[in-house]
C-alpha cells in the first residue's frame, strides 16, 4: 500500500494494529453483506476479548459465530441475537456481556460516532429494559433516552466495488450497516468483490468516498443463504 492506493494484499496486512481487548464494528444484516474473510482472520489469530458492534453475531460455524468458538468476544452489542444457539448459551452463562439495542438506535449511534455527535434524544426504548441507567429528559409532554454515539477502533466492512482509492458501492440489501460503520472506525478495512482502477467507478453512484477507508483487500465470499424456504 502505498501513496493514495489503499490496496492490501493480505489479510494480515489488512488487519495490521489489531490486538485484544479492541472494539470492532463488523459489518452485515444476518450473513449478508459480512466480511466473512476478515472475520476468519481474526478467528485465526485467536485475538480476544473483543467488544463487537454488529447488527448480530452471525449464525453457528458461520460470521461472527466463529468467534464465539474461541470465546473471542467479550462484549457483544447488537439489535438481533437469534440463529445462534452458542451466543444463547455464552450469554445465559455469563461468559459473554450482551448490549441489545433496538435496530434503527443502532444505526443512529454509528452514524452519529461517524458524525462526531456525542450522543442523541430518542423515544424508542423509553418505559422498558433499555432505558435503563440512562439519562431521561423530557421535551414538550414526551419522554425521551439519551443515547451515547458509538465508534470503534476497527470498522470491518463489505463492499460490492472499490477502487485503488478506497471509493466504494455497495449493491442492494448487502449495503446495511456498511456505510455508516465505514465512517466511525478509527482504522476502516474493506473487504471487496471486484478492485477497479480509478475513474472507474462512477462519481455519482459511489456511496462511501475514499476518505473514511483505509485499506481494500479483495476477498472470496460463500455467501450463504441463512435460511432457505421452499414451497410447495
Amino acid at each position: 500500500m502505498t501513496g493514495l492506493n489503499k490496496v492490501v494484499h493480505s489479510y494480515d496486512q489488512a488487519l495490521k494494529g489489531l490486538t485484544h481487548n479492541m472494539t470492532l464494528m463488523v459489518g452485515g444484516f444476518g450473513l449478508c453483506g459480512i466480511p466473512e474473510g476478515l472475520i476468519k482472520h481474526i478467528h485465526h489469530l485467536g485475538t480476544h476479548g473483543l467488544t463487537c458492534i454488529s447488527n448480530n453475531a452471525g449464525v453457528d460455524n458461520f460470521g461472527l459465530g466463529i468467534l464465539l468458538q474461541k470465546r473471542q468476544i467479550q462484549t457483544m452489542i447488537a439489535s438481533y441475537v437469534g440463529e445462534n444457539a452458542l451466543f444463547e448459551e455464552l450469554y445465559l452463562s455469563g461468559e459473554m456481556k450482551v448490549i441489545l439495542t433496538p435496530q434503527g438506535t443502532l444505526a443512529e449511534k454509528i452514524r452519529a460516532g461517524g458524525a462526531g455527535i456525542p450522543g442523541f434524544y430518542t423515544r424508542t426504548g423509553f418505559g422498558t429494559p433499555v432505558a435503563e441507567g440512562k439519562e431521561i429528559k423530557k421535551f414538550k409532554d414526551k419522554e425521551y433516552i439519551l443515547e451515547e454515539s458509538l465508534t470503534a477502533d476497527f470498522s470491518l466492512i463489505k463492499a460490492w466495488k472499490a477502487d485503488i482509492y478506497g471509493n466504494l458501492i455497495f449493491r442492494k440489501t448487502a449495503m446495511n450497516f456498511n456505510p455508516m460503520m465505514a465512517t466511525a472506525g478509527k482504522i476502516t478495512v474493506a473487504e471487496v468483490e471486484e478492485i477497479v482502477q480509478p475513474g472507474e467507478l462512477d462519481p455519482q453512484v459511489i456511496h462511501t468516498p475514499g476518505i473514511y477507508v483505509n485499506r481494500v483487500i479483495l476477498g472470496q465470499f460463500e455467501k450463504r443463504i441463512e435460511r432457505k424456504v421452499t414451497r410447495t
